[in-house]
């Protein structure tokens, strides 16, 4: 399997994502950069963050890189501080919304982008060259240092709160912190711009991490929502680059949810340019016909941030996101921010002076059913269309949800899983045709006499010192 998913390295700590593999990472990352490149690494709050975070930016300054050690960060803080301080790459050590025993690792380049595919495979190949390595060992004069910096974050909540004083009101909102990133950044910003914060879920527990708790577990927070009477509510990952939300009512307001509040809003500055939205082939279909109605075009993607923020920088989109919780919104930022949403969220209620409730009218979300299917080690997930029965068993629900319906299959980026996706007007029917594919896809793995779609096992990563 190669190296890098949609979302950088993952995989569990200690047993997946070494020490030594990330320590030949940050070395192979820092041979591609300029000698005395600096790389601005930050971390979430995961119990082997601070492991892998030494690890990783040992094998940076062996390659001859210095290293601004931000502590515990967001990723959105890491992407935004790495042109401010004047680095040529970042590196965030997370595993954003996954359990508390995987983490990753992801690299960024000088603008706060995630580096692009071709250069990640560059990195995996010389990973696997154990060979090779000794080359990229700098003289022990021309080694990296290290340089702790936890107070540069306040140059980020200082650019949040200048971009956002004066515009939201001094609402009352619960904030779930999921114990992770956003304990350095969001209660502060919140607070600073007037509003009144009740945390949950505060402190920064690496073992508890995304579990019932955050952007993953949103209803946790729409419960506390409608138990303390708040105005809205925010749900943050591990890494803090997704927002879920809820209005006053409780009701959860997903990435598409948002994307079609904002979108309304730009489109009355006559700011959302081309009227365009750039989203992911997982966004409802309520989205797209929401925003059909109002002349707008919802530009789909492959599934990954990635590739939203691709698409988005060729054709100038304003606006793009993931129905997870990924916002990006290209005025201010290149890569999803949860806090930074959180705030366009509350300057457009502002704007309206409506309570959150009024900014999704207009969207109605269609019904979704999902499956996921692990795969068996050794089967290739991106084959699936060539499993017996598979092709059948798909035109057949196709045909009969029609243009009332989708259906969409896609290997996971950061999981061994084939994640099947059906959405209707008709919850009865799109949940007999998921059962039923769920079933194909199934009987095709169980009973294939040798895996099929297999492909030789890659190398297993240098684990040596």
């Amino acid at each position: 399997m190669p190296l890098f998913g949609t979302d950088g390295v993952r995989g569990v700590a200690n047993r997946d994502l070494t020490p030594a593999l990330a320590f030949d990472v940050g070395l192979a990352a820092a041979s591609l950069l300029a000698p005395g490149s600096r790389v601005v690494v930050g971390r979430d709050t995961r119990r082997s963050g601070a492991m892998l975070e030494a690890a990783a930016a040992a094998g940076l300054m062996a390659g001859g890189a210095d290293c601004v050690l931000l502590g515990v960060a967001p990723t959105p803080a890491v992407a935004a501080l790495v042109p401010v301080l004047g680095a040529q790459a970042g590196l965030v050590i997370s595993a954003s919304h996954n359990p508390p025993e995987y983490n990753g690792l992801k690299l960024l380049d000088g603008d706060g982008r995630k580096w692009p595919p071709a250069r990640e495979r560059v990195v995996e190949a010389m990973v696997a060259d154990r060979a090779g390595r000794a080359g990229r060992l700098v003289p022990a004069l021309e080694t990296g240092e290290a340089e702790h910096r936890p107070e540069a974050l306040e140059a980020y909540r200082d650019r949040l709160v200048s971009l956002f004083a004066g515009r939201v009101d001094p609402l009352r909102v619960v904030v779930d912190l999921g114990h992770g990133a956003a304990v350095s950044t969001a209660e502060p910003v919140l607070t600073r711009l007037g509003l009144s914060v009740t945390v949950i879920h505060g402190t920064p527990d690496g073992r508890h991490i995304n579990r019932r708790s955050g952007a993953t577990h949103p209803e946790v927070v729409a419960e506390a929502v409608r138990e303390r009477g708040a105005d809205l509510g925010l749900a943050f990952d591990g890494d803090a680059d997704r927002l879920v939300a809820c209005d006053e009512t409780g009701r959860i307001l997903d990435g598409d949810a948002i994307m079609y509040a904002l979108a309304t809003g730009l489109l009355r500055e006559g700011a959302l340019a081309g009227r365009r939205v750039v989203a992911t082939v997982m966004s409802n279909l309520g989205l797209e016909r929401a925003l059909g109605r109002l002349g707008v075009t919802l530009d789909r993607t492959p599934v990954g941030d990635r590739f939203v923020a691709e698409r988005m920088a060729e054709t100038g989109a304003a606006l793009g996101g993931e129905q997870s919780g990924h916002v990006i919104l290209a005025r201010w930022a290149v890569t999803g921010d949860g806090l930074l949403t959180a705030l366009a969220l509350l300057a457009e209620a502002h704007r309206r002076g409506a309570p959150v409730s009024a900014l999704t009218e207009g969207f109605e979300r269609y019904p979704q059913v999902l499956r996921n299917i692990r795969l068996p080690g050794g089967i290739d997930g991106e084959r699936w269309r060539e499993w017996p029965g598979v092709a059948d068993a798909l035109g057949a629900a196709e045909a009969a949800l029609g243009a009332a319906g989708r259906v969409v299959v896609r290997p996971s980026g950061t999981e061994p899983l084939l994640r099947i996706m059906l959405e209707g007007q008709d919850t009865d029917a799109i949940t007999t045709w998921a059962d039923r594919l769920q079933a194909v896809f199934e009987r095709a793995l169980g009973s294939a006499t040798k895996p099929f779609g297999a492909r030789p096992r890659a190398p297993e990563p240098p684990r040596g010192g």
